[in-house]
């Protein structure tokens, strides 16, 4: 799964009922495997239509993929080309679908069922970068708001309940991590049963690692393109984590391969199919929450096609199955469309609201335009006395203090936060007010009895807002090149395609962060004149625990000065202006 602002449609495959579609531009004449219904029905009726001068549009069998060969968006291949292999697992999936599952995928309608609204794109193209985004689900006619775009039996999905009754209970026990579970199954389809699974049509087409692309399977010759961003520490705790975890359910004296080695053969539950099972469920896996008994993880056929769009509100989940009024008890995964789609466009849900480092952690790709987007800075105990931890605490008399209080309420003495192009975390200016306080701000008090989420004080104030900027100028100082530096080599196109694909999406990536960067440190500085910070001689707490307004902050923010008793009314959930 990936994303794409726009595609390019090289190929599709299509199913209804009963039968297989190839295109004729996939090597031969289009056929059927049996016919699907008797004549009169659809193709008579919209040529009917069409003579009587009403509807236009072609409804018949295949009109969607003859429009695609017109436009010439549907290339012919033989059989020894990847792009016919993939319409061939496209197709097969499909038809597994339809007699496995009774999923209605059909590009005509039937007695009291619409059309299927979507198609599979064999490979997309993000606009943007022209970078692939692999497979895709199209608008195969004009979509409203509200459409069901597909359901999807629980029966035909991978999730712990599948892997347990695969494995039995003594494998797969309660309590046991999702994520492992439906790896030990993904691994046992796709290399342990292979032709034999009942899954192979759904494996058929879950892509290679090298196709996804996560940064924890990159090397380390393209890690080195990444050099001074967060993603890297991200990446390597991941390879690690992974690492153990193989060891420790398979891999050791007591793992799973040593205990059971005919249910998990040494030869196919290897560290490298581990990674690539990983790799399916990061990039594909869906938390469905609104299941009768709560939530679960899923490997949801053909609903794991669809790509992220970081301005989608859709995202798929469950419900009973069944009409409105009469329910069987079994449950399905369902897709609304969130918006109205044209036909023909590329349908998106969303996978989240991920930062470009997630996603290139988790799913190979990063956006260009992701509102989302962020970059991890670390801040910690302020050090004014020195370059170690003995130095800082003779300068700050209250270093003791400040770091019983951290431990107090379950703080790091060093935490990363995310800052995005246009905010940063309450939660950073929070723990700054609390790094920054002086015996000036407590004036003898308890750490405790001040309020962290409002201003302490002027002097407070600009000494958090400050702090922020060291610390995210400090992150830029960590890249080895600038920003201006990586957007002459994205310019320069010639030069550019000669790195691979890791190696393009890496410097776009550090090129982004480097941007967001330099955007929070001008709007920081633009706050802090704004504020009346860049002054001498700012006050301190003087003992307030209601905090200090500062100069611009009533007009920017509305606020206004509060006594301690509207402070006491409003936690006890009674807001009261007194004048």
């Amino acid at each position: 799964m990936m994303v794409s602002p726009s595609l390019l449609v090289l190929g599709l495959a299509s199913a209804v009922r009963g039968f297989t579609f190839v295109p004729s531009g996939a090597g031969g004449p289009s056929c059927l495997s049996k016919p699907l219904r008797a004549a009169g029905g659809d193709e008579e009726w919209a040529k009917a239509l069409d003579e009587a001068g009403g509807f236009k549009e072609d409804l018949t069998r295949g009109s969607f993929e003859r429009e695609l060969k017109m436009k010439g968006l549907m290339k012919s291949s033989n059989k020894d080309d990847p792009a016919f292999r993939k319409r061939s697992a496209n197709a097969a999936l499909l038809q597994w679908l339809e007699e496995e599952g009774n999923v209605y995928l059909s590009e005509l309608s039937s007695w009291a069922v619409a059309p299927h609204p979507l198609a599979v794109s064999t490979e997309t193209v993000d606009e943007t970068t022209n970078e692939s985004t692999g497979r895709g689900l199209l608008a195969r006619r004009n979509v409203n708001e509200g459409d069901e775009l597909l359901t999807i039996p629980m029966n035909m999905c991978l999730t712990i309940g599948s892997a347990r009754k695969a494995f039995g209970s003594k494998v797969i026990q309660e309590g046991m991590n999702e994520y492992l579970a439906i790896a030990l199954q993904l691994i046992r389809e796709k290399y342990a049963l292979g032709p034999k699974s009942y899954f192979k049509d759904y494996v058929g087409v879950l892509p290679e690692v090298h196709e996804v692309n996560p940064t924890f399977t990159w090397s380390d010759e393209d890690l080195e393109f990444l050099e001074g961003s967060p993603v890297i520490a991200a990446t390597r705790s991941m390879q690690a984590k992974l690492r153990r975890e193989y060891d420790a359910l398979l891999g050791g004296e007591d793992g799973l391969i040593a205990r059971y080695p005919k249910k998990f053969p040494a030869e196919y539950y290897t560290m490298e199919n581990w990674v690539w099972a990983f790799t399916m469920l990061f990039s594909r896996a869906i938390r469905l929450r609104n299941l009768v008994e709560g939530e679960a993880l899923a490997m949801v056929p053909y609903a794991d096609l669809i790509n992220h769009s970081a301005f989608s509100g859709a995202y798929v989940d469950a419900r009973q199955s069944g009409s409105w009024l009469f329910k069987d008890g079994d449950e399905e995964i369902i897709l609304y469309a969130e918006r109205s789609y044209r036909k023909m466009e590329q349908v998106y849900i969303s996978y989240g609201p991920k930062s470009n480092a997630d996603l290139l952690l988790l799913y190979g790709f990063a956006l260009e335009r992701n509102p989302f987007n962020s970059v991890d800075v670390t801040v910690s105990i302020a050090r004014r006395g020195g370059s170690n931890t003995a130095d800082a605490d003779a300068a700050d008399e209250l270093s003791d203090q400040k770091r019983a209080y951290l431990e107090q309420t379950g703080r790091d003495q060093t935490v990363d936060f995310p800052c995005y192009a246009d905010r940063y975390p309450i939660e950073m200016l929070q723990y700054l007010r609390l790094m920054q306080m002086t015996p000036d701000d407590t004036r003898g008090r308890p750490l405790s009895d001040f309020d962290y989420s409002r201003t302490i004080s002027a002097a407070n104030e600009a000494a958090v807002l400050t702090s922020i900027i060291d610390a995210v100028r400090s992150q830029l100082a960590k890249y080895p090149s600038t920003e201006e530096e990586d957007a002459i080599l994205i310019q320069d196109r010639a030069m550019f395609k000669f790195f691979n694909y890791n190696g393009r999406m890496a410097i776009r990536h550090r090129r982004n962060e480097k941007r967001l960067l330099k955007r929070t440190v001008a709007a920081l500085e633009k706050q802090i004149r704004n504020r009346g910070l860049d002054v001498g001689k700012l006050t301190r707490a003087e003992g307030s625990t209601a905090g200090k307004v500062l100069e611009g902050d009533e007009r920017r923010f509305g606020l206004k000065k509060r006594t301690a008793l509207e402070d006491r009314l409003e936690e006890m959930g009674l807001p009261m202006d007194l004048r």
